[in-house]
């Protein structure tokens, strides 16, 4: 089973997302841009494990206690760089909540034998990458400059900073991933509540994994 981390994220800011892709499809026609329905902020992804390391992984997840988080959707980017570019993606800002609970995730998974995070976790939707391409943030071999998003950065440039909405995660996911040639299919094994803040901005439990 091909398993990752993730939260969902709403219906609106998925539709205004897939209103803005369609839009600019047409500016970076070699491009391949993600499906609507694989919109997701992933928090950790931790690829092909047998069916029994789920129940171990679910046991785990279930111990990590944190608040609601609060993520806003603007802006974009690309990684590595404009120059150099083979994602395409949407920024996310929060606040240390998303942080900590993708630190939590990071920290029951590796007591799981799933390898640790390198690099500082990077919040971000990938709307559009270039074929063949890593989708990691940080230069990897073979990353030179190319003209593939060249275009749509420019329309990019001619439109005000886009804006996608809010929302609040109440719940993290754990998905599995299933491989197919019209692309990729998600399904929902597990849900993890994350608890109501109260009046003073403390949470019924603190993220301690």
């Amino acid at each position: 089973m091909r398993l990752f981390i993730a939260l969902d994220i709403d219906d609106a800011i998925r539709e205004r997302m897939a209103g803005f892709m369609d839009g600019l499809r047409g500016f970076a026609p070699d491009v391949r841009w993600v499906r609507m329905e694989s919109l997701h902020v992933t928090l950790k992804f931790i690829g092909e494990r047998p069916p029994e390391f789920v129940i171990k992984l679910t046991e785990a997840l279930h111990a990590i206690h944190g608040a609601e988080i609060k993520i806003a959707f603007r802006g974009y980017g690309f990684f590595p760089t404009a120059k150099s570019a083979r994602v395409f993606w949407a920024g996310i800002e929060a606040g240390p909540g998303l942080q900590k609970l993708a630190a939590a995730v990071d920290d029951v998974t590796a007591a799981l034998g799933v390898g640790k995070e390198e690099h500082a976790f990077t919040p971000h939707l990938t709307l559009a990458r270039r074929g063949g391409g890593s989708g990691a943030p940080r230069k990897q071999k073979g990353d030179g400059p190319n003209r593939v998003f060249q275009k749509l950065e420019e329309k990019l440039a001619a439109m005000p900073t886009p804006e996608f909405g809010t929302m609040t995660a109440r719940e993290f996911f754990l998905y599995q991933s299933q491989l197919s040639p019209k692309g990729s299919r998600y399904t929902k094994l597990q849900g993890f509540a994350l608890p109501l803040e109260d009046a003073t901005g403390e949470t019924d439990a603190r993220l301690n994994p």
